[in-house]
């Protein structure tokens, strides 16, 4: 199932206007800077050897928490290994030059997450701020590193137009929300091209309807006031290792991760009334 993306500037009870290749937060006559080779060429020549040891010293001494034996282990208020996956995707998201910046403060215990989706760098940059586990197609299980540590992250794979797929998430949902454990979602179901946010999809807050578990819409904003949400999606033909590569070479930009006020299940009408004002809050934020 897909729709068209609707500007983040329109309105939700306005009519969709067509959708304009204007970044948010940028004029429509601003183009991007010419890339400077010699400065491209200086950033790989740092970031590179860091993203190196990040996966070849950092990471194996990440899997060593990651096991059985530890996952009792708490440090203060959190799970050791729920620390670990933190700070190991805090460093990866700053290594490929985003300077993070959180904003508002994430609900503790059960609650279902809804974030815009970019690109696959927001399940790094959620999971830097909180133990989620999301529900990500299951491609994902299969991309380097990123696709190991999602599975270590308690992530919920599901196949795309799968109806018993689907099935089986909602009733991991169902499992994980009523044991108190939280569960993260992108609404609009896939990725696009960073100038709109696409319809979100109502089947998956059932989850919480059922479980009356407080829904917190949270808004993904890379660059200032949104300006780079093209830069950073996935262009056309582009593959994940190739979107890394050419993140490696850019310019460090703030990403900022708005948490926003979480909306009760009993305050709106059903699943669709849900689906409509986490969008509209998260689109109110990025039309900012």
């Amino acid at each position: 199932m897909s729709a068209r993306g609707i500007p983040y500037r329109a309105r939700m009870k306005e009519p969709s206007p067509p959708i304009g290749a204007q970044p948010v937060g940028a004029p429509q006559h601003q183009t991007a800077p010419r890339a400077n080779p010699l400065a491209r060429a200086l950033r790989y020549g740092y970031r590179v050897p860091l993203l190196l040891w990040h996966l070849l010293v950092d990471l194996p001494l990440a899997a060593l928490l990651l096991t059985p034996l530890t996952a009792g282990w708490r440090l203060g208020s959190e799970r050791l290994d729920h620390r670990v996956i933190r700070l190991w995707s805090a460093g990866l998201v700053r290594i490929c030059g985003f300077r993070l910046r959180r904003i508002g403060t994430p609900l503790p215990g059960a609650t279902l997450f809804v974030a815009n989706h970019v690109t696959w760098a927001d399940i790094v940059v959620l999971n830097s701020q909180r133990m989620m586990g999301f529900v990500a197609k299951h491609e994902i299980a299969s991309w380097p590193v990123v696709g190991w540590m999602a599975a270590r992250a308690e992530t919920i794979f599901h196949q795309r137009g799968n109806t018993e797929s689907l099935g089986g998430v909602l009733h991991e949902m169902l499992a994980r929300l009523r044991a108190g454990r939280s569960v993260a979602v992108f609404p609009e179901g896939r990725t696009g091209s960073g100038r709109e946010i696409g319809p979100f999809h109502a089947r998956i807050f059932l989850a919480a309807v059922e479980t009356g578990t407080p829904v917190q819409p949270v808004a993904l904003r890379y660059g200032e006031q949104g300006d780079a949400q093209a830069l950073v999606a996935f262009q056309r033909g582009e593959h994940f290792v190739g979107n890394v590569l050419r993140l490696l070479g850019e310019p460090a930009r703030r990403a900022d991760v708005v948490f926003l006020e979480p909306i009760t299940p009993g305050d709106s009408e059903g699943r669709r009334g849900i689906a409509v004002l986490a969008r509209e809050r998260i689109v109110q934020v990025m039309g900012g």
